[in-house]
């Protein structure tokens, strides 16, 4: 009988929370196995209605530099960079991923925002995660499939700035004050990377 390969591999991984000024973070390399997260990358790829949003930049309309798309429970959408999404229904695999997520971060989310970064020239600038609809001290948690790609955090008054390598099958949960604090990017990069998707899950408030 084959061995059952479970979802995660949780010996690797410090189950601490990192306390820095004003906010918490874990990051959790291999959260997903490499099977599971293989499979993952696939079927997102492939099942996600991915769309390229634009932004109002300097009076004129411009391209996302990344596809984005938002899941989530029914009259939850969300608002950020002058659009407004309206969620999709849930897939089978959001859901799966979620009940994962969910277990480690004892907590609940209904929605989710992805995007996938086909390429180095694809990427997001500094922001934080503090629109009104996330209320006070909101919890991210940020699943990652594909090509590593660099995660930075810059403290808005210190400057003091975090970097982490997001790995295939990684979690990255932020909470506490930090959305407060602190702006995060993805910044380009000439190297060749392969196909990244990027799971925040959110819990959208009222």
């Amino acid at each position: 009988m084959p061995q059952q390969l479970d979802m995660f591999e949780p010996e690797s991984n410090p189950r601490e929370f990192i306390k820095i000024a004003n906010g918490e973070y874990i990051y959790l390399p291999g959260f997903f196995n490499v099977l599971h997260a293989k499979q993952y990358l696939v079927q997102l790829q492939d099942s996600i209605l991915w769309k390229q949003e634009k932004m109002n930049m300097y009076g004129r309309q411009v391209d996302f530099p990344r596809l984005t798309s938002w899941y989530g429970d029914a009259g939850k959408p969300y608002s950020f960079s002058g659009i407004k999404l309206t969620p999709h229904p849930w897939t089978a695999e959001l859901i799966e991923i979620k009940e994962q997520v969910e277990a480690f971060c004892s907590t609940s989310f209904n929605s989710v925002l992805l995007n996938l970064y086909r390429h180095g020239n694809d990427s997001i600038s500094w922001h934080s995660d503090a629109e009104k609809e996330l209320g006070i001290n909101p919890m991210i948690a940020s699943v990652n499939f594909g090509g590593e790609r660099v995660f930075q955090m810059r403290h808005n008054s210190t400057q003091e700035r975090i970097s982490i390598t997001l790995e295939h099958g990684s979690l990255l949960v932020m909470r506490g004050e930090l959305q407060h604090h602190w702006k995060h990017q993805v910044p380009k990069t000439k190297k060749t990377v392969a196909p990244r998707i990027n799971l925040t899950f959110r819990t959208i408030r009222g």
